[in-house]
């Protein structure tokens, strides 16, 4: 059993696909005996996949920041709810209790969280996997600029920072 934090959206305005991806990961990490880590919201890809979790009688733990408690509407059924005074202190609290990290598709707020968990990574804070889930090729243009950047020797690809996945059933094979 593992700790899996997930970025994800919390728009309630995305495309249906994205939202059936998260229902359908949710109920594997609860089928799994996994713990969904997450961002504490109750709307967009977070309440979708944590209400998958629930409903498959699995454990979600919510991180979320004091401000954000009324904006995202937190998750009410959380087994465990984390309140922290920053986003800086949010992503700290994630990464301290998670086993590894998958990026569902997102907006700037799970750029940023896939972003930090792999600089950590590259400076030796953390050695945890990290999983882009490059779903109808959402990350497409994201892992060409990764790869400019080891092109262009900004980073070393000496080590694999991520792997990247797009089929949910692979990820799920490899946790």
């Amino acid at each position: 059993m593992k700790n899996i934090c997930v970025f994800s959206s919390s728009s309630n305005l995305i495309a249906e696909k994205y939202k059936q991806l998260a229902r359908e990961f949710g109920k594997q990490l609860a089928i799994n005996g996994h713990t969904l880590i997450y961002g504490g919201g109750k709307v967009g890809l977070m309440g979708e996949m944590g209400n998958a979790v629930k409903q498959n009688n699995g454990k979600k733990i919510g991180v979320i920041p004091k401000r954000l408690l009324t904006v995202e509407v937190a998750a009410t059924d959380d087994d465990k709810q984390f309140v922290t005074n920053t986003m800086h202190e949010r992503k700290e609290k994630l990464v301290a209790i998670s086993d590894m990290f998958v990026a569902f598709p997102g907006g700037f707020g799970t750029m940023d969280e896939l972003l930090e968990v792999i600089t950590l990574k590259q400076l030796d804070y953390h050695r945890k996997p990290i999983y882009i889930l490059n779903y109808d090729h959402f990350f497409d243009g994201l892992i060409q600029q990764f790869q400019k950047i080891y092109d262009e020797q900004f980073a070393t690809s000496e080590r694999s920072y991520f792997t990247e996945v797009n089929d949910i059933h692979l990820l799920l094979n490899d946790i």
